[in-house]
C-alpha cells in the first residue's frame, strides 16, 4: 500500500512535468500556449507512466549514463508506440503522426523524439528521482493517502469527461467532408452549441487528428471503388 501511494504521487508529478514539457515545446515551435494532451487537466499520463517505468526498471543504472540513456530511449519508444496504437484502436483516431519525419516506425515513433526522451529519462532517474523520492519518503502515510485520494478522484473524473468528449468528437468528425483543421473548427463553432470550447481545445492540442481520420476514410473509399 505504501509503495502504491508513493509511486502514484510520483506518477502524477511526472505527468505534470510532461505536460509542462509539451507546453514549452509547442510554445517554442508555434509561439502560442496550447493545453496539450487529451485530458482536460494539466497532466500528460504518458509521461507519468514513463517516469514510473524508468524509476522501477532503471534505478540500478543510475550511475551508468550510457546504459541509462539507451534503455530510456528503448522504454520510452516502446511506450509511445503502444499508446499510439492503443488510442487508435480504441478511438479509431491517430493522435500524432511522424510519417513525414526521418527514421520513423509506422509514423508512431521517430528518432527525432526518441533522443529527447532518452535525455528526459536520464534526468528523471539521475536528477529528479532522488530529489522527489527524498521529499515523498518524509511524508506520513496519512498525508500521502489524502493527497493521492484527491488526485485520483480528479483524474478519474477527468478521464470520464474526456473519454466521452473524444467519442462525441469522433462522431462529429464523421459528418465533415473536408480535411482542413479550420473547416472543422468552423463547423464545430456553427453546429455544436454546448462544449464547443472543449472540442476546439482538442483540435488545438492535436491539429492532425481529424486530418488523419479523414485520410484513412478516403483510403477506404478508394479501396471500395477499386474492388468494384
Amino acid at each position: 500500500m505504501e509503495w502504491f501511494l508513493k509511486y502514484f504521487l510520483l506518477f502524477m508529478i511526472y505527468s505534470f512535468v510532461g505536460w509542462c514539457i509539451e507546453i514549452i515545446s509547442i510554445f517554442h515551435e508555434d509561439k502560442k500556449l496550447v493545453n496539450r494532451g487529451f485530458l482536460l487537466g494539466p497532466y500528460c499520463p504518458i509521461y507519468g507512466f514513463g517516469g514510473v517505468l524508468l524509476t522501477t526498471l532503471l534505478q540500478k543504472y543510475q550511475n551508468d549514463l550510457i546504459t541509462l540513456f539507451v534503455l530510456s530511449v528503448i522504454i520510452c519508444a516502446l511506450l509511445e508506440y503502444f499508446v499510439s496504437w492503443f488510442l487508435e484502436v480504441v478511438f479509431k483516431l491517430r493522435w500524432w503522426d511522424y510519417s513525414k519525419r526521418k527514421f520513423n516506425i509506422n509514423g508512431r515513433i521517430c528518432l527525432e523524439t526518441m533522443i529527447p526522451f532518452g535525455i528526459v529519462g536520464v534526468l528523471f532517474v539521475k536528477v529528479f528521482n532522488p530529489f522527489l523520492l527524498n521529499i515523498i519518503n518524509k511524508a506520513s502515510i496519512e498525508a500521502l493517502s489524502i493527497i493521492d485520494i484527491v488526485l485520483l478522484t480528479v483524474i478519474i473524473v477527468d478521464c470520464i469527461i474526456s473519454f466521452n468528449l473524444i467519442i462525441d468528437f469522433k462522431n462529429i468528425t464523421k459528418q465533415i467532408k473536408k480535411d482542413s483543421t479550420e473547416d472543422i473548427r468552423k463547423y464545430i463553432k456553427k453546429s455544436v452549441k454546448s462544449d464547443a470550447f472543449l472540442y476546439t481545445r482538442l483540435i488545438n492540442s492535436f491539429p492532425k487528428l481529424q486530418k488523419i481520420y479523414q485520410k484513412n476514410k478516403h483510403k477506404k473509399g478508394k479501396k471500395k471503388k477499386t474492388n468494384k
